[in-house]
């Protein structure tokens, strides 16, 4: 399975519910590896057993970290394949797995990603926000104060953002939302591609409404947008005309003031060369 004579570590993105969404490859992979790197065997246990997978399992997560990437270089350095993956979804995502993949890249071995679900990305396109660009942040920090620095510090980021969060915060955090950035269209979803999936899509004053939300949970929220400004047209081909008087090309002119104002460079364009018209 390797790419060349050195060994691969394969990261395996695994169901995030719905076990119908394992693809050929991905059980190709976890029954051909040597090992089987996992956050909680029981758990990865449940997904090798419904498809009769064999593999040998070891731990690797936050609290052995360290010292499960030497034991993984380890098996990589005597030609054993190892793949790596969290509990569900894609390993690294919110998920253990950086100081690793970092080792194996300094180490020379191969890295291959196999693909698979992702909550964000499920919660994004269904959301009806923004999907041009976006930013995925994960988890907030679980302290309220450095959690609503962290806010602050996105309060003026103008695409949309991802956010992951735990049941037991999503009130308080919705909250904590609302008062930071204002009240923003937003989409909560839970449960993704399992039986009681659902979303709630709204503003954030109207998720603040929901109550007793249990279950995995993706936050899409819009990014900010800036006022527009209560500028005339008269006003817009006014600074237009004082460019062009300075010596400035009409057509920069017009593309400086348009940018300037977040207004349309065509209908600026346009309504300048009909004033001059009228004015002849």
């Amino acid at each position: 399975m390797s790419l060349n004579n050195k060994a691969t570590l394969f990261l395996v993105a695994t169901p995030i519910g719905n076990l119908n969404e394992v693809s050929n490859r991905t059980l190709d992979v976890l029954n051909n590896v040597s090992v089987i790197a996992c956050e909680d065997t029981r758990n990865t246990l449940k997904l090798l057993t419904h498809f009769d997978i064999h593999t040998r399992m070891i731990t690797y997560h936050n609290f052995n970290e360290e010292n499960s990437t030497k034991g993984i270089i380890k098996l990589l350095e005597e030609g054993n394949d190892v793949a790596l993956v969290s509990d569900a979804g894609y390993p690294l995502i919110s998920d253990p797995g950086y100081e690793l993949v970092n080792e194996v890249i300094a180490n020379g071995f191969n890295i291959v990603t196999v693909s698979g679900p992702n909550a964000a990305l499920n919660a994004l396109v269904a959301s009806g926000l923004k999907t041009a660009h976006y930013l995925f942040f994960g988890f907030l920090n679980s302290k309220p104060s450095q959690a609503r620095k962290e806010l602050e510090e996105l309060r003026e980021f103008p695409y949309t953002i991802i956010f992951y969060e735990a049941p037991h915060r999503i009130e308080k955090t919705l909250s904590m939302m609302r008062e930071v950035f204002g009240d923003r269209k937003a989409c909560l979803a839970r449960e993704l591609t399992k039986l009681h999936e659902e979303y709630h899509r709204g503003h954030l004053s109207e998720l603040c409404e929901l109550h007793d939300l249990k279950g995995e949970m993706v936050l899409i929220v819009e990014g900010y947008e800036k006022e527009k400004e209560d500028i005339s047209e008269e006003e817009l081909i006014s600074e237009v005309e004082e460019l062009v008087e300075k010596g400035e090309k009409l057509k920069k002119a017009v593309s400086e003031v348009s940018q300037k104002h977040d207004y349309s460079k065509n209908l600026l364009y346009n309504a300048y060369i009909k004033d001059k018209e009228n004015r002849s």
